[in-house]
């Protein structure tokens, strides 16, 4: 009976969960972009938040733990090949193309280690719900960024060495201690939450995408503010590694998927995971262990692959109008992100 309660109150909170989705990833590059501009023009006024950086991620992260259950996790037991595909992919094909873009792109050493942060970390916060907008395999995408982040105190730190390392001198153990901090524990702690309260948390999951989007927005304005001239001076460049590195994500991603011809629905998911990395965890990392500029990459990215993860999903999704959707029974789990 506890359960069918349960399922029921899950149920009801569907049609909100829906909503609150859908304006939130169609808002959500509107505000980041609406944050950069803001750092841009006025950086004297939000320089000072700068310090917020990381207790921001740790809420975007708590948030994250919130919407995972075990039946997330039993995912990766039942279907343990995409959910490893999407995870290599990610973290073997965007760190060694950002690398790439760096030396063909001729970047400056700071912009070249902040494109190759960028691919070191794990999912992006918005991909979940891009997935579901996508009518991608939304179980499967949390399945993959649960993963992916859990990974991340070990191999970002790691191929962020090996590889930015080239560029400049990177603290590989203070970022791995950091990214336990700022990650790892909010994760775990949200995944407590979620096991002794459910029932508060359902009726919270609702409120988490807007908590997200502000977090997220805060962290763009603080790392634009504070590199404002930096950008100006190499906007263009930066732009254009950015928006290389996330199409060949996608790109790559999705050709990954098909090799091993996954459905229609994963190989989409894994084209979304692969293309979309948590830049606001990348820029927060960069600003800290690396430089100022070495963040720019991150702050733009956190605007591009947002509006570039939406355009995607439109078009995936007007293609396939009139067709039936997938990811009802897994709406619930993506309105955090």
């Amino acid at each position: 009976m506890a359960e069918q309660n349960q399922q029921h109150e899950d149920d009801s909170a569907r049609p909100r969960a829906e909503r609150n989705a859908t304006i939130a990833v169609t808002l959500f590059p509107l505000l980041i972009l609406a944050g950069g501009v803001a750092g841009m023009l006025w950086p004297s006024a939000f320089t000072g938040i700068a310090p917020w950086i990381a207790p921001l991620l740790g809420i975007i992260m708590f948030g994250m733990g919130l919407t995972l259950t075990p039946p997330d996790f039993a995912v990766i037991a039942r279907r343990p090949i995409p959910v490893v595909i999407g995870v290599v992919a990610q973290y073997l094909i965007m760190p060694l193309i950002g690398w790439l873009i760096g030396v063909a792109l001729g970047l400056p050493p700071e912009l070249a280690a902040g494109v190759i942060l960028v691919g070191c970390c794990p999912g992006g916060t918005a991909s979940n719900v891009v997935s579901y907008l996508a009518k991608g395999d939304v179980a499967l995408s949390v399945a993959m960024t649960s993963v992916s982040t859990l990974l991340a105190p070990l191999l970002t730190p790691l191929l962020t060495l090996w590889l930015a390392g080239t560029y400049m001198p990177v603290d590989a153990g203070s970022m791995a201690f950091s990214i336990v901090q700022i990650v790892l524990i909010p994760v775990v702690l949200g995944l407590v939450v979620r096991l002794l309260l459910p029932k508060l948390v359902v009726k919270a999951l609702p409120v988490l995408p807007w908590i997200s989007v502000l977090a997220i927005t805060t962290v763009v304005l603080a790392v634009v503010a504070g590199s404002a001239d930096a950008i100006a001076s190499a906007g263009l460049m930066i732009f254009a590694a950015v928006v290389l590195h996330n199409g060949a994500g996608y790109a790559i991603g999705y050709g990954f998927a098909r090799i091993f011809r996954l459905p229609t629905p994963s190989k989409r998911t894994t084209s979304i995971e692969v293309g979309m990395q948590n830049s606001g965890l990348a820029a927060g990392l960069a600003a800290q262990y690396l430089s100022p500029a070495a963040a720019l990459p991150a702050a733009i990215f956190s605007v591009w692959h947002n509006v570039s993860g939406a355009v995607l999903a439109a078009y995936w999704r007007r293609r396939d109008s009139g067709t039936g959707d997938p990811n009802e029974a897994a709406l619930q789990k993506t309105v955090a992100d």
